[in-house]
């Protein structure tokens, strides 16, 4: 009995300091005063976007919201 009265506050003490060794969860990167539509230059972008045109890439944002990412146009086409 005496030692389940140890044992018990040594495992919330760790359980308590278990908590102090959480790594800060922070974006750990490069940052880049350039805004998105300007480009890059590595072949991965859509074909037909001149990179630094900023109306072709709202339109392509426009585009893709509508065609892949709104469920209730996916629902209605399947109609």
């Amino acid at each position: 009995m005496k030692r389940l009265t140890l044992l018990i506050p040594a495992l919330c003490a760790l359980a308590g300091l278990s908590a102090c060794g959480e790594k800060p969860q922070t974006l750990s990167g490069t940052k880049s005063d350039v805004p998105a539509y300007m480009g890059t230059n590595d072949g991965f972008s859509a074909p037909g976007w001149k990179a630094g045109d900023k109306t072709s890439w709202e339109q392509g944002l426009k585009v893709r919201m509508q065609n892949s990412q709104n469920e209730y146009n996916k629902l209605n086409s399947d109609k």
